[in-house]
């Protein structure tokens, strides 16, 4: 059976963020994910798992300046320096809440990629899955697309992710494989994913349009979520969602998973 992990960064808005840890065991949730932990100290967010009965699936590297527009730095030539210091502010919030999936963003070229961007990207993977590797972390690389959700996003597709992989050559860097951005971008899912499992570390879920809950689009969940059981995938799906109208209301589609 799928497991699904809440994401609270996107799910239960509706109460503060460290409300959303009770919220999330409430609905029947055993993981947790959300982009960014960073506005609490890393003993509030373990006390958090630990309290509700939580597995902390993953989280994002320090991403930038969220606010002013940055959407990861993995991939930024003129940031090494602040990469590799949240390289190991991430590995300190990740030993401290059991968390054992960092997701590295890369970050924009709105003037297109260029071999600088992907070298360097694969340079500052490779230095935190070194790091990473020591305290049995893995690392995610994600396609994002940039049709809709992130213009100008380096890794926008499942075959340039694959390329990083490569480039990078460390068994600790894995796929995040989310199929809502996958699904704007590429589509052939199922198929998709059955050739691409050896390699995926992570999953991520949403409707296309809108990206709500499944079953408030074109995808059929019901479906696909069978067949990635089939193909024997047993780790983490993250509900990176937003909830149409609201989101304990919208939760009908996860109970048999729940």
């Amino acid at each position: 059976m799928p497991k699904l992990a809440a994401n609270l960064s996107m799910m239960f808005n509706e109460v503060p963020f460290v409300d959303r840890f009770l919220a999330a065991s409430a609905a029947g949730f055993k993981g947790v994910e959300y982009l960014h932990p960073y506005s609490e100290k890393p003993g509030v967010i373990a006390g958090l798992l630990e309290e509700h009965g939580l597995t902390q699936v993953l989280f994002n590297l320090p991403p930038g300046d969220w606010d002013a527009g940055d959407r990861g730095l993995a991939g930024q030539p003129d940031r090494v320096a602040e990469f590799r210091d949240g390289v190991e502010t991430a590995i300190d919030y990740a030993i401290t809440t059991g968390c054992r999936r960092l997701h590295a963003m890369t970050g924009l070229a709105p003037d297109g990629v260029t071999r600088t961007h992907l070298d360097t990207l694969a340079d500052n993977v490779r230095f935190l899955a070194d790091r990473a590797a020591v305290h049995g972390i893995d690392v995610m690389i994600e396609a994002i697309n940039s049709r809709v959700d992130i213009p100008g996003y380096i890794v926008d597709s499942t075959a340039r992710a694959l390329e990083v992989l490569d480039a990078v050559d460390r068994s600790n860097v894995r796929l995040q494989y989310d199929i809502y951005h996958c699904q704007v971008t590429e589509g052939d899912l199922a198929r998709t994913i059955e050739s691409l499992l050896p390699r995926i570390g992570h999953m991520q879920l949403a409707d296309n349009p809108g990206r709500n809950e499944p079953g408030t689009g074109e995808i059929n969940y019901p479906w696909l979520l069978n067949r990635i059981d089939e193909l024997g995938y047993d780790g983490w799906i993250g509900c990176e969602y937003r909830p149409r109208n609201g989101t304990v209301d919208g939760l009908g589609w996860a109970r048999p998973y729940l």
